[in-house]
């Protein structure tokens, strides 16, 4: 049996959104339709309730739209490059936090722990919800 598709107004109640953030997050390709209609409506697949949940959660961490859609755009190659920059930059912050002030050392307790979040949740993303 076939995954029932969603209208757009259908995916935003579930999502929790308004049709507007659906049709901007379709624009920056952080969301694309499964299919269209004869009449050329969208259609979306219920996996994009995840998707948009996904992409709220790391907007709330200060991850900018275009840097989302570019990562979930990234091939295997891409993603290691970009892990191996998260890694340099670590690095680089404990060499920081090391030879910090007091007072500067709190702060970048707050940027690891921000940065350990970011990565926990990038280690939630699913595969396949990785767009074409």
């Amino acid at each position: 049996m076939s995954e029932a598709l969603l209208k757009i107004g259908e995916l935003a109640a579930r999502a929790g959104v308004s049709i507007r953030t659906v049709d901007y997050y379709t624009s920056l390709g952080l969301i694309s339709p499964a299919q269209r209609t004869a009449s050329n409506y969208r259609l979306y697949s219920s996996a994009d309730v995840d998707r948009i949940h996904l992409v709220q959660r790391l907007e709330v961490h200060g991850v900018p739209l275009d840097e989302i859609s570019t990562a979930l755009h990234a091939r295997e190659a891409d993603v290691a490059a970009i892990l191996d920059r998260v890694d340099t930059d670590l690095q680089c912050l404990q060499a920081a936090a090391d030879s910090a002030s007091p007072e500067m050392q709190g702060l970048l307790a707050v940027i690891a722990t921000r940065v350990h979040s970011l990565i926990t949740i990038a280690l939630q993303i699913p595969p396949d919800t990785m767009l074409p």
